[in-house]
């Protein structure tokens, strides 16, 4: 009696039954077996299968256009690659986990396993009858693993980086408004904890805006070393099993399909073998973890106490903070941005050692680099919206507090040295320390400065623009 829940599929090493339903194949089956590692799945990252699906449809259009694939089956591959580009089909057909063995091989194979079963049903045959389309010989024809995984990776990690772009975009903006908002809040700046001299508040949260924008560029810089792809490789990089003049069509094709410049790499087996762009672009998710994380330091600090610490900002108040402590609020936004960003800077540590671990013509340790590589840019992707929406929007000042730390402080004679000299102005220091007496009470009773040039030099606009005009002699 037939069973019409599985269908018996081969390889090399046997036969065995595949669910009726599935599109994928016993290759993929075989490595969902044998990789049972996280609980992550190839379906839980689209953007890798979409940009998969990319370089297949690329190859099967310059394969039609080289004549080493008949017409309508390069049709009907591109036919099914639109089925899941456009359509979004099957995208629910990839459970290989994300750490796998095999430089790629798995996820390649469930990519042509799934292409392929979707070509069958559009020609009439069904799934598993593969002498109409073959996953092997149609789909992954004039390619290896070695060229068509990377490239994938290459391109999904290009298009994550642009949607981590726009998430920073939405946080600077957000610092901005703030900058804005507090623009004319004084406040005390410091060194080492210690009190420095005034600034604003609002010169503090645009220091926070330029910082990231900084890290955008840089961003978009590194990422640029992506668009060099090693499409044509196949193998090692001698262009094995491919027509001639293949590669430069195939990653034409490929630059027409996903509107981005892709290049054609210089040197073929170099490229194969060598990770070095994905340890730069992950150094530059680092850089951004580092500063995003110093940005949460930061707001944690000049938020604490309330009564008892700095309590310069009010954070929103999220929820509570303590089982056993009555009224107690933490900054937990910030707190978990933080964590977010040691875990990406623990990623690059992986990813570093990943690209070191290549030996000879290839490395086969692309499917950690994909997982700690997508894990970085999803985590600070949430993260900037998540600290934007969460934090930063609600953000309010306590000005009077803020106004009182600045005159209470010693750091105000650091405005005095070029007119009283450093040795006075450590004597004024000296004095203010022992007695509690603010700077101004000390300057006028040693008839340093007298009322009028105090008052101009305490002024606000000199607090925050501190460039005195015109000669001192």
């Amino acid at each position: 009696m037939a069973n019409n829940s599985i269908r018996i599929e081969e390889d090399l090493l046997g036969t065995r039954e595949v669910p009726a339903a599935a599109y994928y194949g016993i290759h993929t089956l075989r490595a969902s077996e044998n990789f049972s590692i996280s609980t992550v799945r190839i379906s839980d990252i689209p953007e890798l299968v979409r940009s998969m699906v990319i370089v297949k449809k690329a190859a099967a259009i310059a394969n039609k256009e080289l004549k080493t694939l008949p017409n309508a089956i390069a049709d009907i591959i591109t036919s099914a690659c639109d089925e899941m580009l456009v359509k979004g089909r099957c995208m629910d057909q990839f459970p290989v986990d994300v750490f796998q063995g095999g430089a790629g091989t798995s996820i390649n194979m469930n990519i042509n396993e799934v292409l392929a079963n979707i070509g069958l049903e559009l020609m009439g045959h069904n799934k598993g009858e593969y002498q109409f389309l073959s996953p092997n010989d149609h789909i992954n024809l004039s390619q290896s693993t070695n060229d068509s995984y990377p490239t994938g990776l290459r391109l999904a990690v290009y298009n994550a980086i642009q949607q981590l772009i726009v998430g920073i975009n939405y946080l600077s903006t957000g610092f901005e408004q703030k900058a804005k908002a507090f623009a004319d809040t004084l406040k005390m700046g410091r060194t080492q904890l210690q009190d420095a001299v005034p600034m604003t508040l609002g010169q503090e949260f645009h220091a926070f805006n330029v910082l990231l924008k900084e890290e955008k560029k840089n961003l978009l810089r590194s990422s640029e070393l992506l668009l060099e792809v090693n499409l044509g490789a196949t193998a090692i990089g001698t262009s094995i099993n491919t027509p001639y003049g293949y590669q430069a069509i195939v990653v034409e094709k490929l630059a027409n399909i996903s509107g981005l410049p892709f290049l054609p790499a210089e040197d073929l087996i170099e490229a194969t073998s060598d990770c070095g762009a994905y340890v730069m672009v992950h150094s530059a998710l680092k850089r951004l973890a580092v500063k995003l994380s110093k940005i949460c330091n930061d707001l944690r600090l000049l938020s604490s106490g309330p009564r008892t610490g700095l309590n310069e900002i009010n954070l929103p108040q999220m929820q509570a903070g303590s089982s056993i402590m009555p009224a107690k609020v933490n900054p937990v936004i910030p707190e978990v941005v933080n964590q977010v960003c040691f875990k990406v800077i623990g990623n690059d540590t992986c990813i570093t050692m990943a690209a070191e671990a290549g030996q000879l013509q290839l490395n086969v340790m692309e499917p950690v680099i994909s997982q700690a590589m997508f894990e970085s840019i999803y985590l600070l992707t949430n993260a900037c919206y998540n600290l934007q929406n969460k934090c930063i929007v609600g953000i309010s000042a306590n000005h009077s507090i803020c106004k009182q730390y600045v005159f209470n402080s010693i750091g105000l004679i650091t405005y005095l040295n070029p007119f009283i000299g450093h040795k006075n102005c450590d004597k004024v220091g000296k004095i203010c320390s022992e007695t509690g007496k603010s700077v101004r009470n000390v300057v006028l009773e040693l008839g340093l400065l007298n009322e009028v040039q105090l008052d101009d030099l305490f002024s606000l606009n000199n607090l925050i623009y501190p460039i005195y005009k015109g000669q001192l002699y």
